[in-house]
């Protein structure tokens, strides 16, 4: 593991980063789901895969491929978890104490029409 992770560096690292950028996507694009029944095939298959690499069974290349696939997919797995958790939490913002949801329009705007000219955009082009 120490070999690949010497080695393969860039790689683990290249992973890990396009975890974080997918993760940080995920939050604000909600795609398809998966369905149950392919959610628990995929975790059979990824338990399997995890056993063959501890268990030794797949010799030599192949082997070392699945290793270093299997680093991979967990720092890109990490990378996903951190990016989604990094974006809920900058783009939340905490609501005041003993304050609804909706806005009560009690602030400091007028409640009648806006006089012309108040806006929030200029009213001359600034060319002179």
């Amino acid at each position: 593991m120490a070999n690949l992770a010497t080695f393969f560096w860039g790689w683990l690292l290249g992973s890990l980063l396009l975890g974080f950028a997918m993760g940080w996507i995920a939050v604000v694009h909600r795609g398809k789901a998966v369905s149950k029944k392919l959610s628990r095939w995929l975790a059979v298959l990824a338990a399997a895969l995890i056993g063959v690499a501890l268990a030794r069974v797949v010799p030599g290349r192949f082997g070392y491929w699945l290793d270093l696939f299997l680093i991979m997919f967990a720092l890109y797995l990490v990378g996903c978890a951190v990016g989604s958790w990094l974006r809920d939490w900058v783009v939340s913002r905490p609501m005041p104490p003993g304050s609804g949801s909706m806005p009560t329009g009690s602030g400091s705007m007028p409640a009648g029409p806006m006089p012309s000219g108040s806006g929030s955009m200029p009213s001359g082009s600034g060319k002179g």
